[in-house]
Parts: C-alpha cells; structure tokens; sequence
C-alpha cells in the first residue's frame, strides 16, 4: 500500500501523517509537494492537517487552486481513495470534492482536545475496520471546524448515509451537547456519493501510535488498506 500524502505552504501534519503511516503502521509513503502537478504511483491520498496558506481568506479557497489539485481531483475522479483531516477537509470542501463547508466554531474559540466520536457504518472504504456504533476517541485542534451545509445538503447526506462520524461528547459546561464546535447534526466526517473521498476533522493519524495514545484512529488507515487490497488500482 502506497501512500501520498500532500504538503500545502502551511500545512503542519504532512510529517505526523508521514510517521504514522510509515513508521507506526509500516506503509510506503510518497511526500508530494503542492507545487507538482502529477502524483506518484499510490493507492491512495492523504491532505493532512495544517494552516494552508495561513488560513487567509477562507480554509482551503487558496489551497483549491494549487498546482497539485487537478491530479487529485483526476486520481479521485478514477476512483481513488482521498482522505482529507481538519485543514484537508476544509480543502476538500472548498475543492468541491465534498460538500458543504467549515467555518468558525460556534463558539468563536479555537478547540485543541480529545473528544468522543460514534462510527455510524462499517462498510465503506474508510470505516471497514469498525463496527457501527463504535464509540472512538480522537484529538481535535481547530477553530473552524463547523460544518454547515444548505438543508437540503444535510437532507441528501443523511438519507445516503455519507456521514461516517458523529461527536459524541464528552458533555462538557461549554459543551452541554457534547458537539465541540457546533457541526450541524453533530457532523465530524462524511464521504462523497461515489464513496471514495472522505473528509474528517478529527486526526486519525495522532492516534495510530499505542505508545502515546489509545490508537482509536488506525483503523482509518486499515479501512483504507483493505478497500485497495480488494479493489486495486496504481494510478500516477
């Protein structure tokens, strides 16, 4: 399983990405820097987390306009796999990979904890590791990690059942609902329609390491790993 993981001006977990996946979970890693144009032979592609382009304007409109992103877009367009976190998912959001957007956290405060999280399937390419209903913890840090979407949207995402994980707590006084950023129905993840592009707030790649933490997030990986060994594809 070879993996690109994707380093935007800004970005800030390319190389928590890069040891998780290369050192803990013991992948091929392909760094790719956002001025080329082409990936490299992969499975699969990683947007990490970070501040693209230092966050001016809007998360992710600047990113969107990289080099790099047509090939995403292409490789995702194949059907390769693509998972963006935090800063990722906002660029995913803006590259219009996904839908919706996120934007300042209800609360207007940046958020940097562990928080609970609920698996609501299985069996897609990026949760197969899980069962439904799993509770996993998982580390936030961001301050724009509301997700909104028009009604109508958040109607088709629920009805498709694209979302794959939800907050769950913990219930904190700031947080009575347990929903760390005020993420319309509680929304932490969702994937396309074709189900091979997903985005997440949450970092699954701070949690692969049993060393540090409860490795709740490897899965992620696993899910991913086992999807491309079923359906493979090398694409550049």
């Amino acid at each position: 399983m070879t993996w690109a993981v994707v380093t935007f001006p800004g970005s800030n977990c390319d190389r928590d990405s890069w040891h998780a996946l290369g050192d803990v979970l013991g992948f091929d890693v392909k760094p790719v820097f956002h001025k080329t144009t082409t990936l490299p032979p992969c499975d699969a592609v990683v947007i990490p987390g970070g501040f693209s382009y230092g966050d001016y304007l809007r998360c992710g409109a600047l990113a969107k306009l990289s080099p790099i992103m047509p090939a995403i877009r292409a490789f995702a367009d194949g059907g390769g796999l693509v998972v963006g976190i935090c800063n990722g998912f906002q660029i995913l959001c803006e590259a219009g990979l996904l839908p919706g957007a996120l934007v300042r956290n209800s609360h207007l405060r940046f958020v940097s904890r562990l928080v609970s999280l609920r698996v609501e399937r299985a069996d897609t390419a990026f949760t197969g590791g899980y069962a439904a209903g799993d509770l996993i913890d998982l580390p936030i840090a961001h301050g724009e990690g509301n997700y909104v979407a028009d009604a109508a949207t958040i109607v088709e995402l629920e009805r498709e059942h694209r979302i794959l994980f939800r907050y769950t707590g913990p219930v904190r006084s700031d947080v009575p609902d347990g929903n760390p950023n005020g993420s319309t129905n509680a929304i932490a993840g969702i994937m396309n329609r074709r189900g091979n592009v997903m985005g997440m707030m949450p970092h699954p790649e701070r949690a692969t390491d049993p060393l540090i933490s409860r490795p709740d997030g490897a899965n992620v990986f696993h899910s991913m790993a086992a999807w491309a060994g079923l359906h493979p594809r090398l694409q550049s």
